[in-house]
């Protein structure tokens, strides 16, 4: 069976950090998602409000570098949890449990606070797995400096 996910909005507020009994770091958050539609009538946009948790690793990096209004990337598998409230009624929520976790936009335009339409940005952090995974790579930038000029020689061109 496949159950994959893949979310991608602003957070509506600082991550949660917490730990288990055993010592096990655990991050809640919640990430604001607009929909890729608007209603019939030409009205605004409906946004969804996608409740998520990162373990281990993942949730100490989520608690560290993000905060309220980052846009985040989550990768992971949806969860339907079962609990009783304090009246004894049974409820169910949905969440998102996060494998990976990339940032949605580069540091830079984070810092200027420019929340325009920006690049994927692929940097990200996911938790030790045997298996490999996709999407979470990304080659790190080079300086300026390093780039060297061409020559002008077309001919060479296999095309």
């Amino acid at each position: 069976m496949l159950n994959h996910i893949v979310i991608m909005g602003r957070l509506t507020r600082d991550p949660e950090l917490r730990r288990t009994g055993s010592g096990i770091a655990v991050a809640s958050f919640t990430v604001a998602v607009d929909r890729d539609f608007g209603p019939k009538d030409g009205g605004e946009k409906e946004t969804d409000f996608i409740d998520c948790v990162a373990w281990r690793q993942t949730g100490e990096f989520v608690s560290k570098y993000f905060t309220k209004g980052s846009m985040i990337v989550v990768s992971g598998r949806l969860q339907i949890r079962n609990w009783t409230d304090k009246e004894g009624n049974k409820r169910r929520s949905a969440e998102v449990v996060a494998d990976n976790v990339y940032f949605g936009e580069s540091k830079r335009s984070a810092d200027s606070g420019s929340y325009g339409a920006n690049s994927y940005g692929g940097n990200s952090y996911s938790a030790p797995s045997p298996a490999p995974s996709y999407g979470g790579y990304s080659a790190p930038a080079a300086p300026a400096s390093d780039f060297a000029m061409l020559d002008d020689d077309d001919a060479q061109l296999p095309f």
